[in-house]
């Protein structure tokens, strides 16, 4: 439903406790550092497990020891509450 599309201001509301996330249009990315591929892995798989307990997937990108989350909405065709509870419980 077009009505679950957050309103800008939330999305900025959102984001002043979420530090590190940005929003980029319909979607919020978040780029996180580890000390090695090794251990960015091991973060991919624990963002899978919130993910699959919220039945709400991100996309992930990874490149050596950088893990570029994306989170959205596609099917609302913004950003929504869901998208806001996955990257809380990610950063937690």
């Amino acid at each position: 439903m077009a009505g679950d599309v957050l309103r800008d201001e939330e999305i900025a509301a959102a984001l002043g406790r979420q530090p590190g996330w940005q929003q980029t249009g319909a979607a919020l990315r978040r780029i996180y550092e580890f000390a090695d591929f090794h251990e960015a892995m091991k973060f991919v798989h624990r963002v899978s497990d919130v993910a699959e307990a919220l039945g709400h997937i991100p996309r992930i990108e990874v490149k050596g020891a950088r893990v570029t989350l994306t989170v959205t909405t596609d099917e609302e065709g913004g950003l929504t509450r869901r998208d806001l509870e996955l990257i809380r419980r990610i950063d937690r």
